[in-house]
């Protein structure tokens, strides 16, 4: 102690000199060397962590200023609740001691006060866990994390406090105590200073808004900070897009009914002016010719400046370089407004870079799926130019085998060579399904399913299905199986082997046959197959007041057909399209042998439109006709059927046609279609759509009843679930005769085939 006390008075009397003798030169004044370094007082915490944040090192004259930041960056790993510093004497010098004292840790969290909350769940909302440092920052931005979430699901007014109980010195519990309080709705959404634009039209264009029935599903009606933040963005982005570039959006005034269960929320805007294009000009561009780029770009002179515009010209520009190669291509635009005139000029400053090839294209993610099987929807290979179109496309693909979860495409460029490697990131989803199900129907009563599918056969691309389905009027089997790529190649072989039988209210139909399919790719969008089917059909249990029509069909016969079918198919998803297009024209010959002689065709199209990011339009049209050949009749059950939901919703099968002298459906040898869907989201985290629709049609014999065409409009439900997808939709006939369906539910489930 004494040694250390004369060290102490030594360290004081030097400091007073330097500070007092400006005349004596450095050198004459000397400070201990530090000998030695140690840390004391640690428990949990790794002393080579600690000592990585000491500057002050052995062998060096002792700093106070070292020892001093040392004690600060110490503090700041967050671990400790105290850290000091002593200096004892050691021969020849001193010891550093950094005394240090670490934070308790918690070894327990719990909450209180919850109901409306399970604990699990609010487990899963924080970071911090048991065994944790008890850091103050931490457990109070984790009591922010809760509130935050109760927020979310609708409870404004809660509470959350958290309670930190010392059991020993090393050791402490953690409580957050909850008051819930009542779940808050949104009673109104005033928008106050908007005259440009209609206060319903911001409103459609935010996602806060005000409670309503169906806040349960789309869980809209509370008010959600992270929401309601991105909305201001959102008016923001409304109003640039109209010219105004100098709108401001407050942030929004919330107030609280009495009863406080209810809350009005206010939005206010300054609009300012609005702003035209005074020119737009093109800089930096060498690789193509300045006219060639402008028949790219949307915005021109005297056009009110558009956000929107603009994002879509930088990107339209930018896509033109990198669809050449050019992957590092840099389209800035240089916006420069003139207040006096409510002007702006508009400059796209080009940097092309360099022309990139494919190097490596990596995959990985792919537990079952081969490598084969991803690589050969690739529409890039190693040494190709670069092209992002063609890399959106590869994406589209992969998505579109419906294998995966998630599908991520990353070019990662390499500028020193003038390459670009593509690591594809999959991430794997079961694609096997064992469904077993029932339900009833008008037509079939009631109806027992089984249905085995599995997609990716042993990871190979290949499908099989197995279905049987059981009703009180019909019964039915078959057994189908696609392989995309036969023999390696790009070709298309399917089969199906099926029997069904069915009990119409005037005769019975038993069939069984097969069929075999062959397809193949003319270009990226185009493709053509040939169907081969051969069916053996008996018609009997004819009813004694069935038609002639009806009773000319009976017994047995065979069809051997042959269907050539060509398509092209750009749309961006085949389950849940958003863009793109489908159109098919098919012929179908039947008479090569067999007891049947027809010849058939038909066309159909469909289009779909993005109505916004997030909502679709959708239209499709079909026209079909069918013909006996030589003399023969042309079956009943190749005759069309229009009605239900695949047809006209809000009619029965075949309730929009032709019928015998009983007035039983017996199909057209015609038929029309034109279906028109508005699809937007309802519930986006769990693909669940919702849909209005309008349809027309009629199955006919003669073009001079194509007057009488059917009409059905309704709305529905679409659930693109893990195992396939499920629709639910209500149709009414909107001009219905004696003996037709006034409206209809309807439901389907169950993958494409």
């Amino acid at each position: 102690m004494r040694r250390t006390a004369l060290l102490f008075f030594c360290f004081v009397m030097t400091a007073v000199f330097i500070g007092g003798t400006d005349t004596l030169p450095a050198q004459e004044i000397s400070l201990p060397l530090v000998n030695s370094i140690e840390v004391r007082g640690l428990k949990r915490v790794e002393e080579a962590a600690v000592k990585s944040k000491i500057t002050q090192k052995t062998g060096e004259p002792l700093s106070s200023e070292k020892t001093t930041n040392d004690i600060k960056d110490i503090y700041k790993m967050g671990y400790f609740d105290d850290v000091k510093v002593d200096i004892e004497p050691l021969e020849g010098g001193v010891r550093v001691i950094y005394l240090i004292k670490e934070k308790p840790t918690i070894i327990s969290i719990d909450f209180q006060g919850n109901k409306k909350q399970e604990d699990s769940g609010l487990k899963e909302k924080i970071t911090i866990t048991a065994n944790s440092i008890a850091d103050t920052v931490l457990i109070q931005d984790n009591a922010e994390k809760l509130r935050a979430f109760y927020e979310e699901e609708g409870y404004y007014l809660s509470k959350i406090v958290p309670v930190v109980k010392k059991v020993n010195d090393d050791e402490v519990t953690l409580t957050y105590q909850i008051e819930e309080g009542p779940k808050v709705k949104i009673k109104s959404l005033i928008i106050e200073g908007s005259k440009a634009i209609s206060k319903k039209e911001i409103k459609k264009a935010i996602k806060t808004g005000e409670w309503w029935l169906f806040s349960f599903a789309t869980s809209s009606g509370y008010y959600k900070k992270g929401e309601m933040n991105v909305d201001i963005e959102r008016i923001r982005n409304l109003y640039f897009n109209r010219g105004y570039i100098n709108v401001a959006v407050a942030d929004p005034k919330i107030q609280l009914t009495g009863d406080k269960k209810g809350m009005i929320i206010t939005i206010m805007i300054s609009e300012g002016e609005q702003y035209r294009i005074s020119s737009v000009d093109i800089a930096g561009n060498k690789a193509f010719p300045e006219a060639e780029l402008r028949k790219k770009i949307k915005s021109s002179p005297k056009n009110v400046f558009s956000r929107a515009v603009l994002r879509g010209d930088v990107a339209a520009l930018g896509e033109t370089y990198s669809e050449k190669g050019y992957a590092l291509v840099s389209v800035s635009p240089d916006v420069v407004p003139d207040k006096a005139d409510k002007q702006v000029k508009i400059t796209f400053k080009i940097d092309e870079g360099d022309i990139y090839k494919i190097g490596r294209i990596d995959i990985s993610g792919n537990i079952k799926t081969r490598d084969k099987v991803i690589r050969r929807e690739i529409r890039l290979d190693e040494g190709d130019t670069f092209n992002s179109s063609l890399m959106k496309r590869s994406y589209e693909r992969l998505n579109n085998l419906n294998f995966f979860e998630a599908v991520d495409l990353q070019p990662k460029p390499k500028p020193g060579e003038k390459l670009v490697d593509i690591d594809v990131k999959v991430k794997e989803k079961p694609t096997g399904a064992l469904s077993v199900g029932g339900g009833y129907s008008s037509v079939d009563g009631l109806i027992a399913t089984a249905d085995i599918t599995q997609a990716n056969l042993f990871g190979t691309g290949r499908l099989i299905k197995l279905k049987g389905e059981f009703g009180g009027k019909s019964t039915s089997y078959s057994f189908g199986y696609r392989d995309p790529w036969f023999l390696d190649k790009e070709l298309l072989f399917g089969t199906d082997i099926y029997r069904t039988t069915r009990n119409y209210s005037a005769f019975d139909r038993k069939a069984a046959g097969f069929d075999m399919l062959l397809g193949k790719s003319l270009s990226e969008y185009w493709k053509a197959d040939v169907t081969y089917n051969l069916e053996s059909v008996t018609i009997n249990n004819i009813s004694p007041n069935a038609s002639q029509i009806i009773i000319d069909q009976e017994g047995k016969k065979i069809t051997s057909s042959i269907t050539p079918a060509i398509a092209r198919d750009s749309r961006n998803s085949f389950l849940d399209p958003h863009t793109g297009s489908r159109n098919m024209l098919y012929a179908t010959y039947a008479g090569l042998g067999g007891d049947n002689f027809f010849f058939k065709t038909g066309v159909e199209s469909s289009w779909f439109f993005p109505a916004t990011e997030e909502t679709t339009l959708a239209f499709k049209g079909r026209y079909a006709q069918a013909t006996g050949m030589f003399n023969k009749p042309l079956p009943l059950y190749e005759r069309f059927h229009v009605g239900g939901i695949y047809t006209v919703r809000g009619l029965g099968y075949g309730e929009a046609g032709p019928r015998d002298v009983n007035g039983d459906v017996i199909g057209g040898t015609k038929q029309i279609i034109f279906n028109a869907e508005y699809i937007f989201p309802l519930v986006s985290e769990l693909k669940f759509k919702g849909v209005t629709f309008f349809d027309a049609g009629r199955a006919f014999d003669s073009f001079k009843d194509i007057g009488d065409v059917k009409y059905g409009a309704g709305v529905g439900f679409r659930w693109f679930s893990p195992i396939g997808p499920l629709r639910l939709e209500w149709g009414h006939n909107l001009n219905p005769k004696t003996g037709e369906s006034k409206s209809k539910w309807e439901f389907t489930f169950g993958t494409a085939f």
